[in-house]
């Protein structure tokens, strides 16, 4: 993982923080969103549900249809340990829970369930968001819809099934406020939906892309995504990409610690 402590430290000398920051929207987005503590209720709420999935030793079966997974050896896994190694990390929850609070999306689509940690952030974040999650594997999905009925998450429902189908039927006519790219971490992958989500765009429509420091692929996909004349805005925080679409908004890229 020594390339990724290298990409870390390269980030970090290009970065800056609000000081650095002209745009009166990303200077507001970075001083009232990313510099702001979650509320306590809300980081509590994400950290006794993360605990939950900790602590659950069952063992299921995973169909892993994205880059697959460099850690475990085996697809039949506990439901901790994926929480612990592949879920959301309680650092990239904390930002999720502040951009989601900050912008308070209505319609969130989400490709990439799993076992659903990254969804229950999402909808902490907002609760009165109608989230919709995309998942390839029916195991993982079955636990992530016995935890969202747990946690009382009614606003969250999932699609099961190869992307390739369900992505453009959940897309049709849809017009979505955010999109939580976390699926396959493959640069032809993120492309292609990146692609097909075009069409859902709004003018104050998000995208959020996970690990695109992941691997040399998807590094290369978030140089041609910012490249697009569709992009007007995006952010790199190193653990996420943010994409935005505004029409009113100048090109600019910004790359910002937090």
């Amino acid at each position: 993982m020594s390339y990724i402590f290298l990409d870390y430290i390269k980030f970090l000398l290009a970065s800056t923080n609000k000081h650095g920051v002209h745009s009166p929207f990303i200077f507001q987005l970075v001083t009232k969103a990313f510099y702001k503590q979650n509320s306590k209720k809300k980081w509590t709420q994400f950290l006794t549900i993360k605990n939950e999935y900790l602590q659950d030793n069952r063992v299921i079966g995973v169909t892993d249809f994205g880059a697959g997974s460099k850690v475990f050896k085996s697809n039949r896994r506990k439901i901790g340990d994926i929480a612990r190694v592949a879920g959301i990390s309680s650092k990239k929850a904390a930002i999720v829970l502040k951009i989601v609070h900050y912008f308070k999306p209505k319609a969130i689509l989400e490709i990439g369930t799993s076992i659903g940690l990254g969804s229950s952030t999402l909808s902490i974040g907002n609760p009165l968001a109608k989230i919709k999650t995309l998942e390839g594997c029916k195991e993982t999905a079955t636990i992530a819809k016995e935890y969202f009925k747990k946690n009382n998450f009614e606003n969250i429902t999932v699609d099961v099934g190869d992307f390739e189908q369900t992505l453009p039927n959940v897309i049709e006519n849809k017009k979505f406020d955010c999109i939580y790219f976390d699926g396959n971490h493959t640069k032809n992958a993120t492309l292609k939906y990146f692609n097909n989500c075009l069409s859902s765009i709004k003018n104050n429509t998000f995208w959020i892309f996970d690990d695109i420091y992941l691997n040399s692929e998807m590094q290369e996909a978030w140089e041609i995504i910012k490249r697009r004349t569709e992009v007007t805005v995006t952010i790199d925080l190193f653990q996420f990409g943010i994409v935005f679409f505004r029409k009113e908004q100048a090109k600019e890229h910004f790359k910002i610690r937090c």
